[in-house]
């Protein structure tokens, strides 16, 4: 036997119907705390040490970051 459920619902309605907390607050104001940082022509630690927080797998995600960067420029022939 198969069963299908297919809901439609906003990412809204599906979080209140998880019970899941708003998060929207939290966002907004990390949003707007990087904007400010940004805005302030961060020093290179500053930038660094977000794109650290952003990159999946910590410091193995940074440096396939930084090798692709670094030799995407170059041609290879």
């Amino acid at each position: 036997m198969k069963i299908n459920v297919e809901v439609d619902c906003t990412p809204e309605e599906a979080r209140r119907a998880m019970g899941l907390p708003d998060m929207g607050p939290v966002h907004e104001k990390y949003v707007s705390m990087l904007v400010d940082t940004i805005g302030t022509n961060p020093s290179p630690e500053i930038v660094e040490t977000v794109m650290r927080s952003w990159a999946p797998m910590g410091e193995a995600g940074l440096n396939f970051w930084k090798r692709m960067f670094e030799t995407g420029g170059k041609s290879s022939g």
